[in-house]
């Protein structure tokens, strides 16, 4: 096996969030448990419970089975509340029946672990 196709090899097992990371190259893997609500007006919220799995300063990326769309706002809580803050979807990746969502942040979050 050559060390070119080792690296085939590595790359094919990526997730579905980890070739959307690859768009932001100051994302650091995290493992983050949260709820995503989706912010609808006019509309009951739809949430669900997921991992961010990577972030920056400013962006959040998780996979979701949400109806989220580019520009869609969401809110984002971890278990404690320490984090709690709104995000506006920023990229959505699709790959092999799965979604991966990036959104950056809406406003300062005093308790984000990533600092610019």
């Amino acid at each position: 096996m050559t060390q070119q196709a080792g690296i085939a090899y590595v790359a094919a097992d990526q997730t579905c969030v980890e070739k959307l990371a690859q768009l932001f190259p100051s994302a650091s893997p995290l493992r983050l448990p949260v709820r995503v609500m989706a912010i609808e007006t006019g509309r009951q919220s739809l949430q669900e419970k997921t991992v961010i799995e990577f972030g920056t300063s400013q962006e959040v990326l998780f996979a979701s089975t949400l109806p989220l769309e580019f520009e869609d706002r969401v809110r984002v809580v971890n278990s404690d509340g320490s984090l709690d803050a709104r995000a506006k979807v920023v990229a959505v990746r699709y790959h092999e029946g799965m979604k991966a969502v990036a959104a950056r942040f809406v406003g300062q979050v005093e308790n984000w672990i990533i600092k610019p």
